[in-house]
């Protein structure tokens, strides 16, 4: 009988930042057992080698007697040979505040699964069972939040919890320490929210919201959902922002600022607690969107290498697009703050000089070299499959409903991926969207070509057609100049038509040395055509002195077509350049709602979903 793999894990020295494990393996390879740590986490596609955080790794056998330990490459050891049961120790650093590695210290313990647990090659199919024991520091009001099944522990308890498989055991993080949680039920199934960190939000509020959000969502794909319960992992910090998704949990990273108060009206969110919500939604979307409806080549996880695929614009994109429509669609914000948050979308798009150099298809296959790792050149070079991936779902829904009088749209192309891929395990292949969508078209008799659609929006570079569709839909897209760096665009403001504002064009950062750094100088712009770089650190225009605060301020004084003097460092040499003063590019989106009753009932059929 094939026993389970046990690990072992403590959280024993907090102030050095180290994980204790043990891994029992009752069978190993009697040749010598090879042993490999991930060097990606599923959702994060960025090779992060965490092996690089294994400090020590010792084997012995079941009599404690030590064996040989053979690092094969940078992820990969053989231990042993061994006839009986082998008994590995190791100790991992954690020191990584994110949601996708591990951090310990005094206050809490946290880890990802992928950060450090090695799996047992030739095992990982195996049920794996997860002992936590308590760190010697833990206090009693210390407890347990993983969304894994537990076998022998309590409910928030230390103590035995069991996965079927490696893939399993890796994909619910652990938070461990003293945290606030609360309970709430959607579609019948119990969701926690468990924040660690300083804050003081409002729990109650936050489940009434979050309830509304998750049913909205298990309602979309048809219950039940595809999970037993699920957990979001908060961790609460001054300032900081992200999400990962995972089978029946998220880790997020918000600052406290985000969460709501008592004290705030609970009427409709404001801005920043709006921001936390959509992140929320994002990634319980992905409970569909990716973890189950997948790209075929992560059937299975390649977790060694990079598993390259042209559909992330699907998985984050269609994801991104969702995210803010279910907060609509769960009566938590209106439709007239819905299109000003597409009209902050479509205006993030515009200022993306990439768009015009690299599709959609090109930035997911490429994600791992580029989306992940943008260096000062990328707003020039790279475009967004989250952001160009959530227009090219809004122009993909509007196309279906405009060809079908609203009988197919979006909602019911990624109900047909959850019911015919989702649900059985069956991977995406690159024209199954495509193949789906033109299938509802088909049953209906309608116009179910959609090749130079998706050959335009996916493989072009051509601007998408969100101007024409949403105009189609009865909504204007007013596009006008940025009012200052910090304006997101979305919402109308009064404008001098006589008085263009004169900017540098370039992306301006505090430098240590004082100055504004110039972190990302765009092409065409006048700092560009004056022969300014990013890294560039402005002191003084016109012979004043700048820094990053006054910067945009001084310069959008001058009118435009001015020539100013800009002394600034390039490393540790002063330079002297004449830029001449271009106008704001005019990439600043506003959507409002149409005024008649007949044109707003048809924009609300598309944002509330309605056939």
């Amino acid at each position: 009988m094939t026993q389970p793999l046990l690990y072992r894990i403590a959280a024993s020295t907090p102030a050095a930042h180290i994980f204790e494990l043990e891994l029992q393996i009752a069978n190993p390879d009697p040749a010598g057992q090879v042993l490999w740590m991930p060097n990606w986490i599923p959702g994060s596609y960025m090779i992060r080698d965490f092996s690089r955080n294994i400090i020590s790794l010792s084997a012995a056998d079941g009599t404690g007697q030590g064996l040989p330990v053979q690092k094969l490459d940078k992820a990969r050891w053989r231990c042993g040979p061994a006839t009986g049961p082998l008994i590995i120790r190791y100790r991992v650093y954690a020191w990584d505040l994110s949601v996708r590695a591990a951090h310990l210290d005094q206050t809490h313990a946290y880890c990802n699964g992928a950060a450090v647990f090695l799996a047992v090659a030739g095992q990982e199919q195996q049920p794996h069972t997860l002992e936590i024991l308590p760190p010697a520091s833990a206090t009693s009001a210390w407890e347990v939040a993983t969304s894994l099944p537990c076998k022998g522990a309590a409910e928030w308890g230390f103590g035995t919890y069991e996965a079927a498989s490696y893939d399993e055991l890796i994909d619910h993080p652990v938070e461990i320490g003293s945290f606030s949680r609360a309970r709430f039920m959607a579609c019948g199934v119990p969701h926690d929210i468990v924040i660690t960190g300083r804050h003081r939000a409002d729990m109650d509020r936050l489940c009434r919201d979050l309830s509304r959000v998750c049913e909205a969502a298990i309602r979309m794909f048809g219950e039940p959902a595809p999970f037993a319960r699920y957990v979001f992992l908060v961790m609460a910090v001054g300032t900081g922002y992200g999400g990962l998704e995972h089978r029946a949990s998220t880790s997020l990273l918000c600052a406290r600022d985000d969460l709501p108060l008592a004290s705030e009206p609970a009427a409709s969110p404001g801005e920043r607690y709006r921001g936390f919500l959509g992140l929320c939604s994002h990634e319980y979307f992905h409970s569909w969107n990716v973890k189950r409806i997948k790209p075929r080549v992560f059937i299975p996880y390649d977790l060694r290498t990079e598993t390259h695929t042209p559909l992330l614009w699907a998985f984050e994109g269609i994801t991104s697009y969702y995210d803010d429509l279910l907060l609509v669609r769960a009566g938590l914000v209106s439709s007239a703050a819905y299109l000003e948050l597409l009209a902050q979308q479509i205006t993030r798009h515009l200022r993306s000089g990439g768009r015009f150099l690299q599709s959609v298809a090109d930035s997911s296959f490429d994600a791992w070299t580029k989306y992940y790792k943008q260096d000062e050149n990328a707003p020039n070079a790279v475009v967004s499959y989250y952001i160009k991936g959530a227009l090219v779902a809004l122009c993909l829904d509007l196309t279906l409903r405009q060809r079908t009088q609203d009988r197919v749209s979006l909602d019911q192309v990624m109900l047909r991926l959850w019911q015919d891929y989702g649900k059985s395990g069956r991977g995406v292949d690159d024209g199954d969207i495509q193949a789906v969508a033109e299938g509802l078209c088909a049953e209906l008799g309608a116009d179910s070509s959609l090749e130079s659609f998706f050959s335009q929006a996916l493989h072009g570079t051509d601007e998408l057609p969100f101007v024409e569709l949403l105009r189609g839909r009865g909504l204007d897209t007013v596009l006008r100049a940025a009012e200052s760096s910090a304006d997101s665009g979305g919402k109308a403001v009064p404008t001098d038509p006589g008085r263009a504002r004169a900017v540098l064009g370039a992306k301006v950062q505090p430098s240590g040395e004082g100055g504004a750094l110039l972190a990302n100088v765009y092409t065409g712009g006048a700092a560009s055509q004056a022969g300014l770089s990013a890294g560039d650190v402005v002191i003084a225009v016109d012979g004043l002195k700048v820094n990053a605060v006054t910067a945009d301020k001084f310069v959008s004084a001058y009118p435009v077509g001015s020539t100013v003097s800009v002394h600034a460092f390039r490393r540790d040499e002063l330079m002297q350049f004449a830029v001449t003063l271009a106008p704001a590019p005019v990439d600043t989106c506003v959507l409002t709602l149409p005024q008649d009753i007949e044109t707003l009932n048809r924009v609300e059929d598309w944002i509330l979903g309605r056939s």
